[in-house]
Order: structure tokens, then C-alpha cells, then sequence
């Protein structure tokens, strides 16, 4: 995992995230790595990017984030409003008898009081139910970084569906055996599906494809994916936070200096989440329309929405309809909500209020509405791109993104770099997908499809 600083501000730390269904090839080569780059085995990678922390009784302002770190921040009543979700909660649609699930590695030990403080300063109630197992094994190390990008997904997928149960999945990560934490991942999700312990699957992790030894490592771990298909459970999957590139060693320092995408987001059979920047006013009403997520400039190197095309999946039936946009290759993200430093996440972690960024809270933004469909479709709704592909970009659920771009500029190895990536521009695009999120209608969309 890579630690990152925002000039005089932020600690941040990136990862990235994929997988894929359709047909399969070998890794392409085409993707290279600057001088002293290792290709290690990948381990998976939290995409939360964290900013600092207020010393505050109650959660901090806008103005008040302005002040202290020089960017917005949003905590869930801006953010309700913003994806359209109040009036869903007016009608008793709050994700009443679903069950979100996260999965990170490590955990945190103080997410349960985390949680607590976090629902007293924003009003929010308890979740009917929230339980944390460990399937795959006794966590017996603790990880700071994962303990913070446990509190973001849980607190953010309980904020945007407040009645849904919550299960927070722990997996133990050992660095020896196989491809480092995936196959405790893995082997957790399965368990989940097996025994029907959940409805939509929240990942914020993952590495890029290239970092795999060969396509047939990652078709070894696609287990989860397949068995969530056949028994309908949604999983989505965090795109990832640096853009068009992507960390190229397991120690997260350097990066991919041509264009690549992370799995498990990759995957045809998980619905990828990209990231956007949110313009909004303290009563959660937006300022400026929504635009790709791009802080390389602020942070001064890899920090903006991941898509792209894989180069082990590709195109899945569902994306003919951008087959000039995809190619022959299966196109990430497939839709994107907030995630940008410059108008990050407010949660609780360990005793005090921390802003966040990164498509790890795109995720289970996504989750908590994915929830609120289930709710009022009335079961749970499974895969969900072929019918988000149906309803295309532009339209009342998946509002256009049409502006902003996912390329990236660095310094590595002495050498200046830049990996190009895409803009976004009317319709499907691998900067934004199909587009953000109106909470409301999508789920009327979902659920009546």
C-alpha cells in the first residue's frame, strides 16, 4: 500500500480494484513500467485517500473543511440530497429488511463505536443489525489504513440506506501464500453467497491486471463472482484512485506509465464505480454540475478515477451498445458517484472526525442505493449491468457526466511521465461510465425492470 501527501496536508493511501466475465486472453503486454519498477505478486489495496482529521465535537462544515485543509467536505445530509435519496425515505424506503455486506481486510477494532458516534453526530439511527465475521480465518494483525477504509464503507453504505442491516466481513491477509489476500477475499465471499448472508457486495479494494502473474491467476479467483451471478447477489467493486495508471509494485511506489485498470472492477460480472467530484452548498444542493474526479494536480501525483479497458476480459454482451467506445474489451467504470479530495467524505474513525477521499467511498455509496432497489423490487436484483446498460446514459436514474478526464501525471525514477487517459463527453465514456447516480429514479428503474 502506497502513503501519500497531499503538500503540508494529506496522508494518503491509494490501491485499486477489477475483474471480468466474457471471453478471456492472456495479460496484454502493451502495458509498461518505468525503470526499478518490481512486478510482484499484487496484494489488494484500500482506495481511501485520507486528508486529516478536526478536533470537533460535531461534524465539521464546509467552511470549516475549507479552512482547515483548503477543500469542501460532505457528510450524509449533503449527500442524501445530492443523489436524490430524501424522497425515498419519505415513502418508508431506507433498505428495511436488506443486508449491505463489506468485505475488508484486517477490519477495525473500533468500528462498532465508530459507528455509534458517527450516527449520533449526523442524526442517523442504528442499523437494525450490524455483525462482523471473520469466515476465512482469525484476524490476528491490525492495519491502519484498512481500519480507516473499514469505517468509510460502512458508515457511507449505512448513510444512504439507514434501515438496512450491515455485515462487515474481515479476512486475514497473508502475504505468502498465492496471490497476496485475494484468496481470503475470496474464500470469504463465498461464504457469504453460500450461506445467503447478504444482497449487494461492497469491494473498495483491488490492484491492477498487470500485477497478476498470467489471466489464468485472476480466472482462479473469480469464484465469488460467478457464484454471486447464479444466486443473485449484486457485487460492485471501487475502480480505483489512480486514474489511467495504476500502482505497479506491491509496495504501492511506483506506478504503470501506460494505460491499464484494476480488478476486481474489471470484471464483467461486478459493476465498477468510478469516481466524480460534487459541487454542493451546505443544504446538499449542487453549485456546479458533477465532473470526473481528477486531484493529480492537488496532490502533485496519481489521484483521479480509474477506467479503461481490460486486457484480460472482453466485451461482455451487455456493453455492445458502446462497442465504439469499448472496443473489443470490457470497459470500466460503469457508473460513478463522489470521490474526490476536493469534496471529500466526512466519517468518524477512532475518536474524531477525518476527511476522506477516493472511489472507496463511491462503492458503498452505490451499495446503500443498490439496497433501497432490492427493498422495493421486492428481491434482491442480481447483476446489475445488463439493466443499467438498458437504461443508458442520460436518462432520469443515470444522469450524462460530461465533463473532466481520468489522465494522470507523475515523477518516477528521475523521469517525468504522463499516462493519457479519457475524457468524458455525452454518453458512455471510460472516464464516468453511463454516468452518475439520481438515487430515486434509478431505483424506481431497477426495480420496475
Amino acid at each position: 500500500m502506497r502513503h501519500r501527501r497531499m503538500p503540508g496536508l494529506v496522508a494518503a493511501v491509494a490501491g485499486v480494484s477489477a475483474l471480468g466475465l466474457g471471453g478471456v486472453t492472456a495479460i496484454a503486454g502493451g502495458a509498461t513500467v518505468a525503470s526499478g519498477e518490481a512486478a510482484g505478486l499484487p496484494a489488494p489495496a484500500p482506495f481511501a485517500i485520507r486528508i486529516g482529521s478536526i478536533p470537533s465535537s460535531k461534524p465539521p462544515t464546509i467552511a470549516q473543511c475549507e479552512a482547515s485543509f483548503g477543500v469542501p467536505c460532505y457528510g450524509p445530509p449533503q449527500l442524501q440530497t445530492a443523489y436524490d435519496m430524501t424522497s425515498l425515505y419519505t415513502a418508508g424506503d431506507e433498505g428495511q429488511g436488506e443486508t449491505i455486506v463489506l468485505v475488508d481486510a484486517y477490519g477495525s477494532s473500533t468500528i462498532k463505536s465508530d459507528l455509534a458516534a458517527f450516527d449520533k453526530g449526523f442524526g442517523l439511527p442504528a442499523p437494525p443489525s450490524f455483525k462482523i465475521i471473520q469466515p476465512a480465518g482469525k484476524v490476528t494483525g491490525t492495519n491502519s489504513d484498512w481500519a480507516e477504509e473499514t469505517s468509510l464503507d460502512v458508515e457511507y453504505s449505512h448513510a444512504m440506506a439507514p434501515e438496512a442491516n450491515i455485515l462487515l466481513v474481515e479476512t486475514p491477509v497473508n502475504e505468502t501464500i498465492g496471490t497476496a489476500g485475494f484468496p481470503q477475499i475470496v474464500k470469504a465471499e463465498e461464504y457469504v453467497i453460500k450461506h445467503h448472508l447478504g444482497d449487494v457486495i461492497s469491494q473498495s479494494f483491488g490492484a491492477a491486471e498487470e500485477t497478476f502473474p498470467n489471466a489464468a491467476s485472476i480466472m482462479n479467483l473469480r469464484g465469488a463472482y460467478t457464484l454471486a451471478a447464479k444466486d443473485d447477489v449484486t457485487v460492485l467493486a471501487s475502480s480505483g484512485d489512480a486514474g489511467a495508471s495504476s500502482p505497479s509494485n506491491v509496495a504501492d511506489t511506483t506506478y504503470f506509465t501506460t494505460p491499464v485498470v484494476n480488478w476486481p472492477a474489471s470484471d464483467p460480472l461486478v459493476t465498477a464505480v468510478g469516481g466524480t467530484q460534487i459541487h454542493l452548498n451546505q443544504a446538499g444542493a449542487r453549485t456546479a454540475p458533477d465532473n470526473v474526479w481528477n486531484d493529480t494536480a492537488l496532490l502533485g501525483e496519481p489521484a483521479a478515477g480509474s477506467g479503461g479497458v481490460s486486457s484480460v476480459f472482453s466485451q461482455p454482451s451487455y456493453q455492445s451498445s458502446v462497442s465504439s467506445v469499448v472496443g473489443s474489451w470490457r470497459g470500466v467504470p460503469d457508473v460513478a458517484l463522489s470521490a474526490a479530495v476536493d469534496g471529500a467524505a466526512i466519517i468518524y474513525f477512532e475518536g474524531s472526525y477525518t476527511i476522506v477521499g477516493g472511489t472507496s467511498e463511491a462503492s458503498p455509496l452505490f451499495a446503500g442505493i443498490v439496497a433501497i432497489a432490492d427493498q422495493v423490487a421486492g428481491h434482491s436484483l442480481g447483476q446489475l449491468n445488463p439493466a443499467l446498460y438498458a437504461l443508458g446514459s442520460g436518462g432520469p436514474g443515470l444522469p450524462d457526466i460530461t465533463s473532466g478526464n481520468n489522465t494522470v501525471s507523475f515523477t518516477q525514477g528521475g523521469k517525468s511521465y504522463t499516462v493519457k487517459g479519457y475524457t468524458a463527453g455525452p454518453g458512455y465514456d471510460l472516464a464516468s461510465g453511463l454516468g452518475t447516480v439520481d438515487g430515486a429514479n434509478l431505483v424506481a428503474e431497477l426495480a420496475g425492470a
